[in-house]
């Protein structure tokens, strides 16, 4: 059936009431995070419709409808589900009318209606098929929220990344996922990291084996999603490679064609991880609230010289 999301799943997601419980939904996905009020199309202007998209009609449609004679509605029906749309929203707990229904059963389209507004309801399900259908790769990492930072920490196995992720984890801060991490794409700016369903909460740990991170910590210690903002990458101390000590510069990694401040940090014995992550989250957020510590030091050394030459 390609990619794509199930119909069922967006139906338990959105707690949409089933009109047409006769209507098989199994073989039904949605491939596309855009919606449509078909106002155009129900008043007879079918050019450039985009079937694929979820159908949600709101009280201005619906009102309209009452405007017109049944011969009309009729027709109108006929030429809106002759295509083969994946379903029909009723938003505002209105009550499709049978007609409708009995024309939507016979072409296999399942008919839903929602308490919600049909503003509320199309910002809704447009955010959340938008993170279900991005462009999504998986890698080898650790994704943790650091005080609201999305810190990403990557490097060799065995480097120690899961042991910094549970050391944040018993500071205060969530794992959202150790080992893999989905990454899609929602948007030019923006990368959204989540588990697979099989390793969601648990860590594994050299020598112990796999930690649920949920039970032990509590349901405070664990995140499903959250934003990618920085990316750490361990790698062993090597003296002879010279290493960023001012970050007067930012470094970049790319995923999905995306950019993300990446920091390298080389690992000797004795450094504690869990603070120097802690560290480059604040000073990520400080950098992106206007205040850049390496700059404040630049400025203070050029006014310093130019002090002393005069």
């Amino acid at each position: 059936m390609g990619r794509g999301v199930r119909l069922q799943e967006i139906v338990e997601k959105m707690n949409l009431k089933n009109m047409t419980p006769d209507v098989d939904l199994s073989r039904i996905k949605v491939t596309v995070p855009d919606i449509n009020r078909p106002g155009l199309q129900l008043a007879g202007f079918l050019d450039n419709f985009d079937a694929a998209r979820v159908q949600v009609i709101g009280y201005v449609e619906f009102r309209y409808l009452q405007t017109l004679s049944e011969k009309r509605k009729n027709e109108i029906y006929d030429d809106f589900l002759k295509f083969d749309v994946p379903c029909v929203v009723y938003c505002r707990d209105i009550d499709p009318e049978e007609v409708l229904l009995q024309k939507a059963i016979e072409r296999g389209i399942p008919v839903f209606k929602t308490s919600k507004s049909t503003s509320a309801f199309m910002g809704e399900i447009i955010r959340w098929l938008n993170v279900k259908l991005a462009p999504c790769i998986s890698i080898h990492g650790v994704l943790v929220d650091v005080y609201g930072v999305g810190v990403l920490i990557m490097g060799e196995s065995g480097i120690g990344k899961s042991e910094a992720a549970l050391e944040l984890i018993k500071r205060g801060h969530r794992l959202v996922t150790d080992d893999v991490v989905e990454i899609r794409k929602v948007s030019d700016e923006t990368l959204v990291g989540s588990a697979p369903d099989i390793t969601r909460h648990f860590i594994e740990l050299r020598g112990i084996g796999i930690v649920d991170v949920k039970s032990m910590f509590g349901v405070q210690s664990v995140r499903e999603t959250q934003n990618i903002d920085l990316v750490i990458t361990l790698e062993e101390w090597n003296r002879d490679k010279e290493y960023d000590r001012l970050g007067l510069e930012e470094q970049y990694t790319e995923f999905l064609g995306n950019r993300v401040v990446c920091h390298h940090i080389p690992i000797r014995p004795g450094r504690n991880l869990a603070i120097i992550v802690e560290s480059a989250a604040v000073n990520h957020r400080q950098k992106q609230m206007g205040y850049n510590a390496a700059q404040e030091l630049y400025k203070r050394v050029q006014e310093n010289l130019a002090k002393n030459r005069s």
